[in-house]
């Protein structure tokens, strides 16, 4: 079953046919930072139900990292990134026992699928990643994700299973989004001091002057609301839309309900890789462009030759992500540079025909392709 388009208003969710519901930390541990049982199992009933009445259901779902703090005698979540990796060895099997006992008790079978960054990025492990979720869902079950944090570099994680989420959501194309946490809505300020809530999100204007806030409230996840808006605006941009609200929420929301705050599509879905180029790639340098370049790249899209290029910063090879700015600094695009930067310094400003005769055929190239390129002000910045 595969969705075959997006929905237009929350309400459609009552009859989404495909669905990747998130659940963060702050939503599944009690305030000692310990897997709240509770928690898990009130969602595992709202996701049973749903699946029962015969949606597809994935569940991408933080905590296997809290759910290791106790064993291993930690009193909080670590920042060294190997004791991050220990935890997580520990706890992905105690969280999937509890998600395997609490849908097991409605008849669902539930998978654990553990990805990293690498398994959307590369061609080959991309397609395995659809094939394997394609078939675990027509075998009845619930898939459910979690970043492989036990062998994730801090050069290839995620950096929070909100982004991943949307990138399920691309990669197994999800009729809509669902963001839980311990926040029900996004609020224009802090829900305390009287702000008021934001039930729809049409574009980057909508968000202009709202302040989001980062943590939760049990210390244990690693973005807060940011990243949740910061997910939700990727799902959008790819022709998903996404509902952001509380874990509490789940059952009404996934009724469509008017709870939480709907980001409605902002969008065609594009390519997984340029979803990463946009909001999630490290950046490894910058490149300024002249007036002809900038506009060249950034209004008619097209490549960048090493003719526009003023000036060079950072350290990268070929292959790396880099960003585009103008004469003021202002971003324009990013993209996958073809040369290091140690070879560009010397190519500025000529032509690739004189390049060509002067340092051989393969200096013919662009310094970044227009098939490896995203202009920012088509999507929501992240």
């Amino acid at each position: 079953m595969t969705a075959k388009r997006s929905l237009k208003t929350r309400s459609g969710l009552a009859k989404a046919k495909r669905i990747v519901v998130k659940v963060g930390s702050s939503s599944l541990t009690s305030l000692s930072g310990g897997l709240s049982d509770e928690a898990l199992f009130a969602l595992s009933d709202v996701l049973a139900a749903r699946h029962n009445e015969g949606t597809e259901v994935i569940l991408v779902s933080s905590g296997a990292i809290a759910a290791g703090l106790a064993p291993l005698g930690l009193a909080r979540r670590p920042n060294q990134l190997s004791s991050q990796q220990a935890a997580a060895s520990v706890g992905q099997g105690l969280l999937m026992a509890r998600y395997t006992h609490a849908f097991g008790a409605h008849g669902v079978t539930v998978s654990q699928v553990l990805l990293t960054l690498d398994d959307l990025m590369r061609r080959s492990h991309y397609a395995n990643a659809h094939r394997a979720m394609e078939r675990l869902l027509n075998f009845d079950v619930v898939p459910i994700v979690n970043e492989n944090d036990t062998v994730a570099s801090s050069e290839i994680r995620f950096g929070d299973n909100d982004r991943l989420a949307a990138l399920v959501a691309h990669l197994v194309k999800a009729d809509a989004l669902v963001l839980l946490s311990d926040v029900d809505s996004l609020y224009d300020g802090p829900p305390k001091e009287g702000a008021k809530r934001i039930p729809e999100v049409r574009g980057p204007e909508d968000l202009e002057g709202v302040s989001i806030g980062r943590t939760g409230k049990a210390g244990v996840g690693t973005g807060g609301m940011v990243t949740k808006v910061e997910a939700a605006t990727i799902a959008a941009a790819s022709g998903i839309p996404a509902l952001v609200t509380s874990a509490a929420n789940a059952g009404p929301a996934l009724a469509g309900e008017d709870v939480g705050t709907w980001f409605s599509t902002a969008g065609r879905r594009q390519p997984i890789r340029l979803l990463w180029l946009a909001h999630l790639a490290r950046i490894q340098g910058t490149l300024t462009l002249d007036d002809g370049a900038a506009k060249a790249v950034g209004e008619r899209r097209r490549s960048l030759l090493p003719a526009g290029i003023i000036s060079v910063r950072g350290e990268f090879e070929a292959g790396d992500p880099v960003e585009m700015v103008d004469r003021s600094g202002a971003p324009i695009a990013r993209g996958l540079v073809n040369y290091s930067s140690f070879e560009l310094p010397r190519m500025l400003g000529r032509s690739t025909r004189e390049l060509a005769r002067e340092l051989g055929r393969e200096y013919e190239r662009s310094v970044v392709h227009v098939n490896d390129l995203v202009v920012l002000n088509t999507v929501a910045p992240s």
